[in-house]
């Protein structure tokens, strides 16, 4: 039995590979996936897509696609849509309807009024010579030669063809649009992306009097107090105008142990890390990541267009932000 499911299991993934690979050796037979392309890419308002049953599961996923990729869609239940969910398409709009028959008796009722609001209409359908694709604008073939169900009965490969079809007509217009990584975190700020991509320097650095900083001329103990009480394991070393010449860690002062034996006259100029790295407030967080990886540095200095000390980076100030 477990053979049995495994070897259905196989094929089932073989069919729909295969009817993937046939509609893309398709794509060259004619231009209606071109001219789709084209009438999205022009559409001055949003793209509408809808279906019912398995088609509208695809259709919600398409829309959602399309939305997250830089074209601004929603998805519009047909039977609601006789009912006043109409009232949101314009004539502005594109309006793909999907089903796999062509024949669907709650798209066919509303798309005649679609038609007349001025709205161009793309259909995907299995069936060229359907309904459905005799009334719209434009009409891509997702025929399949059979179902992956061993009955040729449950939608199954024609769902996965039409849904990569979505997926290849949002990616082509992610690229005619010029969308980039930032305009997808613009649309994704809850997830991991949208923090790496969105989250700034100045979001989570220190700032104010939580920024451990001493002059030159300090002693040593006096610039341990600073860093006991800001708590960063660090310090900066400030000149007169506020820019920071060096900096002093908690690694600076177990190394210094095992040679100073007296530290009460220690002038932290003269056991300071000079020239140390800093980072501007509007970079990225990303960005400080990759500073603090590439030198193996656990803190960080932000300093303003003047050079001058605005705030301080801990990492785990990045972790607590979900930046790494």
């Amino acid at each position: 039995m477990a053979a049995h499911a495994l070897q259905l299991a196989r094929e089932t993934l073989q069919n729909e590979a295969a009817a993937i690979t046939a509609l893309e050796q398709r794509l060259d037979a004619d231009d209606s996936v071109a001219d789709a392309i084209a009438l999205l890419l022009h559409c001055q308002g949003r793209v509408v897509v809808s279906g019912i049953g398995k088609s509208g599961h695809i259709a919600r996923k398409m829309a959602a696609t399309f939305a997250s990729t830089g074209t601004p869609a929603l998805f519009v239940h047909p039977a609601e849509a006789a009912h006043g969910d109409l009232g949101m398409v314009t004539a502005d709009d594109a309006f793909i309807a999907i089903s796999y028959s062509g024949e669907s008796s709650e798209l066919m009722t509303i798309l005649p009024v679609v038609k007349r609001m001025g709205s161009k209409v793309i259909a995907i359908t299995g069936k060229p010579g359907s309904s459905l694709a005799n009334i719209a604008d434009v009409h891509l073939n997702v025929a399949v030669a059979k179902e992956a169900c061993p009955m040729n009965l449950a939608p199954t490969t024609s769902t996965t063809v039409t849904l990569a079809l979505g997926d290849a007509l949002a990616v082509a217009l992610l690229d005619l649009r010029g969308f980039r990584e930032e305009d997808f975190a613009r649309s994704h700020p809850g997830g991991a992306l949208g923090r790496r991509l969105l989250t700034h320097v100045r979001d989570v650095m220190r700032s104010g009097a939580d920024v451990p900083r001493v002059p030159a001329d300090v002693k040593l103990t006096d610039a341990l107090l600073e860093i006991t009480q800001k708590g960063m394991g660090m310090t900066a070393v400030v000149d007169a105008d506020d820019k920071p010449i060096g900096v002093f860690t908690d690694g600076d002062l177990r190394r210094m142990i095992e040679k100073v034996q007296d530290f009460t006259q220690v002038v932290i100029r003269d056991v300071m890390h000079p020239n140390p790295r800093s980072i501007a407030p509007e970079k990225l967080a990303v960005d400080a990541v990759a500073v603090m990886e590439q030198f193996r540095i656990n803190q960080m200095l932000v300093t303003d267009a003047d050079g001058k000390l605005v705030g301080a980076l801990h990492i785990h100030d990045l972790t607590r932000a979900k930046v790494i």
